[in-house]
């Protein structure tokens, strides 16, 4: 008995060091795993994680630096406020910047949309995407307004352009222009009027027609204008201009024009900033550089906006018909929209 009590101790002390050799090499194994695992890290990986977590741990300092600086600049901001220094930061001023609206108001008059061709519609569209770009840009800004809007073509402005609702400083109107606008304020520009337009009066409306109709329609703004009684007129194109080509003009024609007398005070030079240059035109007297002008429409190719696929498709499709159609009579730009010698 006393024996087997002498040899118990010496098991247990013989147990113990079997549980800690065994502990020992699982700690070994352990290290020896961790240690393979970084092995297996090349120096590059290495390098990109010691990067991250230093990144990770001076987050917070970075955000604490960014505080500091837009605090001094506010700083320097309400210094030079108080001192009666104007700012002058990184922000560029843009053109809009420096803006000075007109009073004067620009109509495109969307009521003909039933008398249009699905892609003549979208070359309008295109035309009033200009206009609305050309006003936005320009030095003296018209009140710009688009009524009638509906039909065809607000189906795809909703379609093609969904932003539109998003539009600034345009009213976009489903009435009729003479429903929101005073008669006695309103002028159509319409190239069958016998009325010459010498002078733009900033307290009338001015009225384009929103059509493109390849001439299946002659005449019908300037009927539309006696219909309803109201003023109409022409621009002084014939005045300053000489072409070899169609007088035609699209609707962002007639619009970018009346923009560029209202900052250069010219009838000439504005025509001139705006007329295409393939329409050969030359000031009045100098006729003997007349350049050949190329008779083709100018209503898609002076649009400014990106086109979807499907539009490119469509547009191809336009380009051959338009081609078919070069053997038929020439085609005036109806009024004032593709007409407008205005």
């Amino acid at each position: 008995m006393a024996t087997e009590m002498a040899n118990t101790p010496a098991v247990q002390e013989r147990s113990h060091d079997c549980a800690n050799n065994e502990n020992e090499s699982t700690k070994d194994e352990n290290e020896t795993v961790h240690t393979g695992e970084t092995e297996t890290l090349s120096k590059r990986q290495r390098k990109k994680l010691l990067k991250s977590q230093q990144w990770e741990e001076q987050r917070e300092l970075r955000k604490q630096k960014r505080k500091e600086r837009k605090q001094q600049r506010k700083l320097e901001r309400q210094a030079q406020a108080d001192d009666g220094v104007e700012w002058t930061g990184k922000k560029r001023l843009r053109r809009s910047d420096l803006a000075e609206p007109s009073s004067l108001r620009l109509v495109i008059d969307c009521s003909f949309d039933n008398l249009m061709l699905l892609k003549d519609v979208k070359k309008l569209h295109k035309q009033i995407q200009r206009c609305y770009a050309e006003n936005r840009r320009t030095l003296h800004p018209v009140q710009f307004y688009l009524t009638s809007h509906g039909g065809q073509l607000k189906q795809i402005m909703d379609e093609i352009n969904k932003g539109w609702v998003n539009w600034k400083d345009v009213h976009v109107k489903p009435e009729a222009f003479h429903e929101i606008l005073s008669k006695d304020d309103l002028v159509y520009l319409t190239s069958d009027s016998p009325n010459v337009l010498e002078e733009l009066d900033e307290a009338k409306a001015y009225v384009i027609g929103g059509l493109v109709d390849h001439n299946h329609h002659k005449g019908i703004t300037f009927g539309r204008a006696q219909e309803l009684g109201i003023a109409h007129a022409q621009l002084p194109l014939g005045s300053f201009v000489k072409m070899n080509s169609r007088k035609v003009l699209a609707v962002n024609h007639v619009f970018e024009i009346i923009l560029a007398f209202l900052e250069k005070r010219d009838w000439q030079e504005a025509f001139f900033t705006v007329l295409p240059q393939r329409k050969g035109a030359v000031p009045v007297g100098q006729e003997d550089k007349l350049g050949e002008g190329n008779d083709e429409e100018d209503s898609d190719e002076d649009s400014d906006t990106e086109q979807t696929t499907s539009e490119k498709g469509t547009d191809s499709k336009d380009q051959s018909d338009s081609k078919q159609e070069e053997h038929k009579p020439l085609l005036n730009q109806s009024d004032s929209s593709e007409r407008n010698t205005a």
